[in-house]
């Protein structure tokens, strides 16, 4: 269990990489900062980075025995990256903000939510991706494949 934990954080960590330099470039590190009452983009990333590595090792928790293929464990992490778009800015992150449960659980904010999911999407293929190859240490006898 430790084990897909650890891996399921760091998991979380390669995927916050790549959607963190995502949402930099959107200009979207700003308002992760905000959460805590800081304008500085450098505290918006590693505020997501903290929240990509809890984020992973659920993962490694709750889905990493499912992830017993590199098709399965992207498909895991793509719904579970699905999950946390729903999960993180359409309903916590508002909460935050003070905008109340549920109001933006509409079809024009999550329109405008749009290039988020394809970040939390990019992040759990990530995520899943990199928790399969380094749990294929854990799989003595197996042959360690891709496909």
């Amino acid at each position: 269990m430790a084990k897909a934990i650890r891996d399921g954080a760091l998991g979380g960590l390669a995927g916050g990489v790549v959607f963190g330099v995502m949402m930099a470039m959107m200009g979207m590190l700003k308002m992760i900062a905000s959460m805590v009452g800081s304008p500085s983009p450098v505290v918006g990333f590693l505020i997501h980075m903290m929240i990509s590595a809890a984020i992973g090792a659920g993962f490694g928790l709750v889905l990493g025995g499912w992830a017993s293929s590199v098709g399965k464990a992207i498909g895991a992490g793509l719904g579970y990256g699905f999950l946390w778009w729903l999960l993180g800015p359409l309903t916590i992150m508002p909460l935050m903000m003070g905008m109340g449960f549920g109001s933006q659980w509409n079809a024009s904010a999550m329109q405008a939510a749009m290039p988020s999911l394809v970040g939390h999407l990019i992040y759990g293929a990530v995520l899943g991706f990199t928790y399969y190859r380094l749990s294929l240490s854990a799989r003595s006898g197996r042959a360690a494949q891709l496909a």
